[in-house]
């Protein structure tokens, strides 16, 4: 019989806080500037970008991306629990905010 070696225990990936890549659900969800260098320098050739939150032109490559995300979201939103699609404090109904769908 073969002797097994102990497994490491991986640290905890924290969303929040002090390290965290994620902005937290009151404040819109969603990942933050650091966490999304983080992630581009990770993961090279990336083109991972934070959310459009200010005004826009119509037709802009930033329109574009929000209203591409937001027909995205809906899906996610239609799929979730009726839990989480009734509650205005669920992280996708908050990041759906914080992009303004």
């Amino acid at each position: 019989m073969a002797a097994t070696k102990p497994r490491k225990a991986k640290p905890i990936k924290r969303t929040t806080g002090k390290g965290g890549n994620y902005r937290p659900t009151k404040s819109g969800a969603g990942m933050t500037k650091k966490g999304v260098k983080a992630y581009r320098k990770a993961n090279p050739g990336s083109k991972l970008k934070t959310a459009v939150t200010g005004k826009v032109k119509k037709g802009s490559k930033a329109a574009k991306r929000r209203k591409s995300y937001c027909a995205r979201s809906l899906g996610q939103l239609k799929r979730s629990s009726a839990k989480t699609r009734n509650n205005p404090n669920s992280r996708i109904r908050q990041a759906r905010r914080r992009w303004k769908c």
